[in-house]
């Protein structure tokens, strides 16, 4: 099967891609918009780019044709934004943070989610998550319907137990982030792992 995107296809992009390139890391994302509001949404169109500098990305959608969303206007007006990563345990809450609001109406209070103080950026961080990255934009690059958001990471906040202070590896029985599947509802675990080395 071959699938054109170029021609008829192209309004199937969505769903033939975001079914197809999984699992993918989920950026519970924070951000207050100029009068101090908090907005936090979740964007599976995430992963970290590189490291030096240290940088993460982020692409969320228009909210109708060329109306951006919350996230994406607040991060262009405020140049900063926090992503909590998502684990098991904060699964339901963060689908709570994709529900449609009033504008101006805080998701975490919506999911009960704690916010906490950030270090170097004005937005909070989730106190429920697993990991926060404190982000500074870097640049954000439109094509066609598409925001694409770099962020330079500033602070990372990381839950005690998941590292080894030694290594500074994931302790795997201690962290178990969830990926995105197929749209519109499906998730996976990453408690299944295997190791594979490289060859030399």
């Amino acid at each position: 099967m071959e699938l054109d995107l170029t021609g008829p296809l192209r309004e199937d992009a969505y769903m033939i891609l975001a079914g197809l390139v999984t699992p993918r890391p989920i950026a519970l994302t924070t951000t207050v918009d100029p009068e101090g509001r908090v907005n936090a949404a979740p964007f599976s169109f995430f992963n970290v780019l590189g490291d030096s500098p240290p940088i993460v990305a982020i692409c969320p959608g228009d909210r109708s044709a060329g109306v951006p969303k919350d996230t994406a206007r607040n991060i262009r007006l405020t140049h900063e934004f926090v992503v909590n990563l998502v684990d098991e345990a904060l699964a339901e809450k963060m689908n709570l943070c994709a529900a449609t609001l009033p504008p101006g109406e805080n998701e975490l209070l919506h999911a009960g989610l704690t916010a906490l103080p950030s270090s170097a950026v004005k937005p909070p961080r989730i106190a429920e998550a697993p990991a926060s990255l404190e982000c500074k934009s870097h640049s954000i690059i439109e094509i066609g319907d598409n925001r694409l958001i770099i962020g330079e990471v500033l602070r990372v906040h990381v839950r005690d137990g998941i590292f080894d202070p030694a290594t500074w590896l994931i302790k795997p029985a201690n962290y178990h982030p969830i990926g995105r599947m197929q749209s519109p509802n499906w998730y996976c675990h990453t408690k299944d792992m295997f190791e594979l080395k490289r060859p030399k």
